[in-house]
């Protein structure tokens, strides 16, 4: 059921919960919810975000999840959190200093956690959040409180730059990287 305009319109002023558990191969970062997903309380969860079709095209998942059934990835070792946790309709709404509030956020989130991999689904946030302005996708030399660092392109739909099938290998090599 989609969220009304007041649902939306309520959105801005609810954060998401982390979805995390012991064990985690990898957490995946996004940026920051949508006004959708705050107002669903389900992270990647607008209509024509990629990430689910993502996760499960790279293998990550034995079938498509659909967003309510988030819970379920901590069973797959995975887990999702945001940069940022404030809710909005465009990231580009986001502050620099939120942004960098939010990288040493999820590095004490990642010492808690202690996932292999962190993945973070948007080279722009990472760059911004952790002052690497020339950070390329994919593996990154530093660690992130001691776990391996990978930067995804975003799932989202307005992400023209990745397509379905490039944005399902970029991930596949991912989960290939956590079978090494």
């Amino acid at each position: 059921m989609r969220p009304t305009a007041a649902e939306m319109a309520a959105a801005r002023a609810r954060t998401l919960p982390d979805v995390v558990g012991p064990g985690l191969s990898v957490l995946f970062c996004g940026i920051n919810p949508g006004l959708y997903s705050a107002a669903t309380g389900h992270h990647f969860a607008r209509p024509g975000n990629r990430f689910w079709p993502a996760l499960h095209r790279s293998g990550f998942t034995p079938r498509q999840l659909h967003p309510s059934e988030q819970d379920e990835l901590p069973a797959y070792g995975l887990g999702v959190t945001n940069i940022v946790a404030r809710a909005t309709a465009r990231a580009d709404e986001l502050t620099r200093a939120e942004l960098r509030a939010g990288g040493q956020e999820l590095t004490r989130l990642a010492a808690r956690c202690a996932p292999t991999f962190v993945a973070v689904v948007g080279i722009t946030a990472y760059r911004t959040a952790f002052d690497r302005p020339k950070a390329t996708m994919g593996p990154q030399e530093e660690r992130i409180a001691g776990s391996r660092l990978w930067v995804l392109p975003n799932p989202s739909g307005l992400n023209a730059h990745y397509q379905a099938d490039a944005l399902a290998a970029a991930f596949r090599e991912l989960r290939e990287a956590t079978n090494r």
